[in-house]
């Protein structure tokens, strides 16, 4: 059993589409139906459905997603007719449809008998690249495809994953709880310090082939790290929640510290685990070190002492940024260390839009992210995107050590 469960113990089933002029015209009427549902009766079967529904629109940026709460109601407009049927899906209007244009994806996933999530998503955007690999589906027809989750369709709730399911407010637990002994026998019922927490992740995996596949290795050990997490916070939270708050601000307060930790907690995961593969693998680097106007990129190579001595060949200095994903922050690497022009940047965030990823290579930064995660990218991206052992073996030649 994967340790976080499988894509199919949140969804049995997605209907997707691109919305059509003519139908984007419909969606700003008094219409309220999306047309062409008659292969959806996979889905919803044959009888009238009113099903709960959160529509959600999302944009190429954060500032763009909108949520709404609903219904769709599903039935036979010709229910009454002996012979012939007429199915149809008809939804109430709300914030996010008004956000849709021609050529959007529309994805209506069921979550069950009576639950649907309908994500309308920007073309050509990240959220429409992530979620086409999530589901495993082409989005060129102006006409409804069904996909129901099948084992060969189905995917390992992984960080990918995860992270694509917390962008729809879905969150994800832990699927037991076995390793919690172990850490109270570590650390005690509390947050240790980040770095601590990393080394006792890695400590539980043997033979991780740090050396072999740089690429495995970070992901055996960041997704460790992920579970054993969420498994102590899970333990910590529900117990807190337990006692009780005394304001509707304390809460919200405490609400707000767990997310911040965890996205915290996500960045310096990754940078203790890269640091452990550039060691082992002899590399030499500064962590943190400090450039011009006090900037701190995430890694120098071979150090901040060579970048600031001016006589120290600049085609043998790199610098890495780290991002667990990028969003709009990736530019902010781009002035982190003057002295090199061409930077990196390592990311979890799969199915970056090609718009952004042209924008990146225009301004000589290339982006890393681990093998297993390329394939959430289009094809033509790939071949302009690192792996990790790619960064590895450049590192090495230009310490001479190849």
């Amino acid at each position: 059993m994967a340790a976080f469960g499988y894509l199919s113990d949140f969804f049995s089933g997605v209907a997707f589409k691109r919305l059509s002029a003519v139908e984007i015209d419909a969606l700003r009427s008094n219409q309220h139906e999306f047309n062409g549902v008659a292969s959806m009766k996979q889905l919803w079967g044959s009888e009238r459905n009113i099903i709960s529904a959160r529509f959600l629109y999302l944009g190429e940026h954060e500032e763009d997603r909108v949520f709404a709460d609903g219904t769709l109601t599903w039935y036979d407009a010709r229910e009454a007719h002996p012979s012939r049927s007429e199915f149809r899906l008809y939804y109430q209007d709300n914030q996010a449809i008004q956000q849709a244009k021609t050529g959007d994806l529309l994805l209506i996933a069921k979550r069950d008998a009576n639950e649907a999530l309908v994500i309308l998503a920007k073309k050509d955007s990240t959220h429409e690249n992530r979620l086409a690999w999530l589901f495993r589906i082409e989005t060129t027809s102006e006409s409804f495809n069904i996909k129901e989750l099948s084992i060969e369709s189905d995917r390992e709730a992984d960080f990918l994953v995860r992270s694509i399911l917390e962008d729809l407010e879905i969150e994800i637990e832990p699927e037991d709880m076995d390793f919690l002994e172990w850490i109270f026998d570590r650390f005690g019922p509390t947050f240790p310090p980040t770095v601590d927490f990393s080394r006792f992740a890695r400590s539980t995996i043997q033979d991780a082939p740090v050396i072999e596949d740089p690429d495995a290795c970070f992901m055996l050990w960041f997704e460790r790290e992920e579970f054993l997490f969420r498994t102590l916070e899970r333990y910590l939270v529900l117990q807190r929640l337990q006692e009780g708050f005394e304001t509707v601000e304390d809460f919200i307060q405490y609400s707000l510290s767990t997310l911040n930790r965890r996205k915290a907690r996500v960045g310096h995961a990754i940078e203790h685990h890269l640091e452990e593969i550039f060691v082992t693998h002899h590399l030499r680097f500064t962590r943190g070190g400090y450039t011009e106007l006090k900037a701190q990129p995430d890694f120098i190579f071979p150090g901040i002492h060579e970048y600031h001595d001016l006589d120290f060949p600049t085609d043998r200095l790199s610098m890495l940024g780290v991002k667990s994903t990028c969003k709009d922050r990736w530019r902010q690497v781009l002035s982190e260390a003057l002295r090199i022009s061409h930077k990196h940047l390592f990311t979890l965030e799969g199915g970056i839009s090609t718009t952004q990823t042209d924008e990146m290579m225009s301004h000589n930064l290339a982006l890393i992210l681990p093998a297993s995660l390329h394939a959430s990218f289009r094809p033509e991206q790939r071949d302009t995107i690192m792996t990790l052992t790619d960064f590895v073996d450049l590192l090495r030649t230009r310490a001479g050590k190849e």
